[in-house]
């Protein structure tokens, strides 16, 4: 089984970026946080050490989730990709056949996804519905609302 992470060079320094924030400035202002409010005595009664001590677990957890996919990545250069083929790292142009709408989509890792910025998960239904497609082939889709089809308008690599 494959248990590597594909990631956009992007996508790994992002994560690399918010390891080093967690590690070099949350977790020492939470644990000041947990060392205040244990000054302030009775810790079964004390909400703020129940908040610091809950804000540590989830900062704790996020380093060991960013160090495990970051010892898994796999960094995939986009810069010396071929566009003439939908692959991983890609930016598609596609129109809905139904709808003639248009929209453009990056395909990228599961850490870098965001709609609102026009990347998606190489993991979510659209991304694996276009690999391996051409500029002009109509490709459907099962999404959650059922089955679109799209025209491939372009394929371009960043």
């Amino acid at each position: 089984m494959d248990n590597r992470v594909p990631m956009t060079k992007e996508g790994h320094q992002f994560l690399q970026d918010e390891l080093k924030r967690l590690k070099s400035i949350e977790r020492p202002m939470v644990i000041q946080a947990i060392s205040e409010a244990r000054a302030h005595g009775d810790l079964s009664e004390n909400a703020e050490y129940h908040a610091a001590k809950e804000k540590q677990s989830f900062i704790e957890g996020r380093i060991n989730d960013i160090g495990d996919k970051l010892s898994r990545a796999h960094v995939i250069d986009t810069s010396n990709l071929s566009s003439d083929r939908v692959v991983f790292g890609a930016t598609v142009s596609l129109a809905d056949i139904d709808s003639g709408e248009e929209v453009k989509y990056r395909i990228v890792g599961v850490d870098e996804a965001d709609l609102k910025a026009g990347k998606i998960s190489i993991t979510s239904p659209v991304a694996r519905g276009l690999i391996g497609h051409s500029v002009g082939d109509a490709v459907k889709v099962k999404v959650p609302s059922g089955i679109k089809e799209y025209e491939i308008i372009d394929i371009s690599i960043e």
